[in-house]
């Protein structure tokens, strides 16, 4: 679709989009301690603003939204149980140690960066140990839940 009328030059009006899957991700912490950890699962990113209706006299047939802040939910990621005390020591430390940031990035297919989220401040606020069983031969899963003071979009 060309755009006409620009002075000679054809520019494309719709940007191609590209589409990200959601099984190439990373998740990258700042800690004082300098863990690291994989992840096979994050779910749960998400924001909502808070807003109340105000109707105003004379306006019957529309409301003013006053806004309020961002309220941000918890993210859970889940990963394979390893040998490393690092990661288990923070998620359960007391009091509990702030990670200065989680940034999860998510790729395309070529290995391209699609997509990074930044969470600041991110507190863990729950932790479970993996469901065991004598005659399982899957991964020991763990789940971290976090919550966090800031998102921001990179």
């Amino acid at each position: 679709m060309g755009n006409k009328g620009n002075g000679g030059g054809s520019k494309s009006l719709v940007q191609a989009l590209n589409y990200v899957t959601a099984n190439r991700f990373y998740v990258s912490i700042e800690t004082q301690n300098g863990f690291s950890a994989c992840f096979t699962e994050c779910s749960g990113l998400s924001a909502k603003r808070k807003y109340e209706p105000y109707f105003q006299g004379g306006m019957n047939n529309a409301q003013v939204l006053v806004l309020g802040q961002m309220q941000f939910s918890e993210v859970t990621l889940k990963r394979g149980v390893t040998n490393d005390p690092s990661f288990l020591n923070w998620a359960i430390a007391d009091p509990p140690v702030a990670a200065t940031s989680f940034v999860i990035t998510v790729f395309n297919q070529a290995g391209e960066t699609m997509q990074t989220w930044t969470l600041t401040n991110v507190v863990p606020t729950g932790w479970q140990g993996p469901s065991l069983q004598a005659d399982a031969t899957t991964v020991a899963i763990e789940e971290l839940t976090v919550a966090y003071e800031a998102l921001t979009l990179n």
